[in-house]
């Protein structure tokens, strides 16, 4: 394998605004997910079934059909309706949805984690339901589920590539012009296949430390 130099130098400005596209895809659509996710749990904790059961149907379906369909959906069908976003944004909405469907997965196991102690203590207080949740139940169930919401950031900044098929300039999509553009191919995948490792894994790291501290 010839490297060469002047590739890397002459790709180097396409592949920071890839990583910043990215970056902020991950970070933007990380906190959508965590938001969404919540949302569905507590839904999907109300007594009453016809709230229960579209919420369930539509995780449920989000979760078993591919994430680039419905990126694509969102892309190319809701402009039809008079939905229009650009494509970043359509990224960020997209990917966020999908992944609070696992997120919120992770936030019933939180709740369901909490001793039930807790819940009868705050019956015996007479508190009322919201504070009940606020106070009490959620800040013990989200503590524990950090590590785990941390994992989906990972897989999420690794699913960002997907994006490229609704033409967001993440770091993947400017290597693959580049080198239709150039006919050079091994730096620019070399380096963003490099940019992953770097990025992840040190997160990965991060998230066992969070983990022996907060659940430990």
């Amino acid at each position: 394998m010839n490297w060469n130099w002047s590739v890397v130098d002459e790709f180097m400005p396409y592949f920071w605004d890839g990583v910043r596209v990215t970056l902020q895809a991950t970070a933007l659509g990380s906190l959508l997910s965590f938001a969404l996710g919540l949302v569905w749990a507590l839904l999907l904790r109300t007594p009453s079934r016809f709230v229960r059961w579209p919420v369930g149907f539509f995780v449920e379906f989000i979760r078993n059909t591919p994430l680039l369909v419905q990126l694509f959906f969102l892309f190319y069908v809701l402009p039809e309706w008079g939905v229009q976003t650009s494509a970043l944004a359509t990224g960020i909405i997209g990917i966020g949805l999908h992944y609070s469907t696992y997120t919120a997965e992770v936030y019933r196991a939180g709740i369901e984690g909490v001793p039930a102690g807790q819940w009868e203590a705050a019956t015996a207080l007479s508190l009322p339901r919201g504070r009940t949740w606020g106070a009490v139940i959620l800040p013990q169930a989200i503590r524990r589920v950090v590590p785990a919401l941390g994992n989906y950031v990972i897989a999420l900044l690794k699913d960002t590539p997907m994006l490229l098929g609704i033409g967001v300039l993440e770091m993947l999509n400017q290597a693959r012009q580049f080198g239709a553009q150039t006919f050079q191919y091994i730096e620019p995948y070399t380096i963003v296949g490099i940019a992953f490792i770097l990025i992840s894994y040190p997160a990965s790291l991060f998230m066992r430390y969070l983990e022996r501290r907060l659940v430990h």
